[in-house]
């Protein structure tokens, strides 16, 4: 899983990484109603930022739950969250790991659940770990020809590399960012996994690229990470100047005083367990 192999990158551009999701995390963290002493868990939880935000909300009687696979990003989460007693850390497959029956108010993620191997049997666990009436909430990609940020870099890479083929990861068909780019498929993985009431609604919004300020600082990150990073990570070392040539390219009519700004498209959902 390429969660997985990226959690290094992941872990070494956190901070620039938050700057770029958070918006779009908070859209989704918002539709869930959070009383103090609510117990929250969340899916990918990744270096933490969202931890935090989730603990403000359920307040110190509450308690906040984050799993994810990624050794190198719990140990990150795990130096943020040392002075949040309300928050733990479980370095397991969310798809997989027996976790307490009915033990959750509410399920959440940002950006981590596309990429189960059967998303079905993912959330089914998932909510049986949730109370029954309990809350899901996440916020998932829509398709790449909907997010320039991602799909133009990835493109400019492509036209470099000799298969010019992004990998299987990277398709909307496949496991991976945008594997729920599909609302059919998002309510019929949540249906089968005994979800009631799911709600899909359009997010879209410019974000900050790897809170970037200069171009340089965009190709730099967006070789580390997303989809271009991703399709490149294997490619002979002679072809990295001419890769991040063609990310520089795509990235450079985006760039202003402002930073980089692109376009990005996802989906908050919604359900009932």
């Amino acid at each position: 899983m390429f969660r997985e192999r990226g959690g290094a990158a992941w872990t070494l551009l956190q901070e620039q990484t938050d700057l770029q999701l958070d918006p779009l995390g908070r859209a989704a963290m918002a539709k869930l109603i959070l009383s103090p002493g609510a117990r929250v868990l969340d899916v990918g939880c990744g270096c933490g930022q969202t931890l935090l935000e989730l603990a403000e909300r359920v307040g110190p009687t509450g308690h906040v739950l984050g799993i994810d696979i990624s050794e190198p990003m719990l140990a990150r989460a795990a130096e943020r969250i040392a002075t949040s007693p309300e928050i733990s850390l479980l370095c397991a497959n969310a798809q997989t790991h027996p976790l307490p029956i009915g033990r959750f108010d509410a399920l959440y993620s940002r950006f981590g659940v596309m990429f189960f191997e059967d998303s079905r049997a993912a959330f089914t666990n998932l909510r049986r770990a949730l109370r029954p009436g309990g809350q899901l909430a996440f916020v998932c990609w829509q398709h790449p020809s909907r997010n320039p940020w991602a799909d133009l870099p990835l493109q400019g890479v492509m036209q470099v590399l000799p298969a010019h083929t992004p990998p299987a990861f990277l398709s909307a068909d496949s496991p991976g960012p945008f594997y729920f780019s599909s609302e059919e498929r998002v309510r019929g993985v949540l249906a089968a996994a005994g979800f009631a009431d799911v709600a899909i609604a359009p997010l879209e919004m410019p974000i900050h690229v790897g809170g970037a300020m200069t171009l340089e600082q965009g190709v730099a990150y967006c070789c580390q990470i997303g989809p271009a990073a991703r399709a490149m990570a294997d490619a002979a070392q002679e072809l990295r100047p001419a890769l991040e040539s063609a990310i520089s390219a795509a990235l450079a009519p985006f760039v202003s005083a402002r930073g980089l700004w692109m376009d990005a498209a996802a989906f908050v959902v919604t359900a009932r367990g």
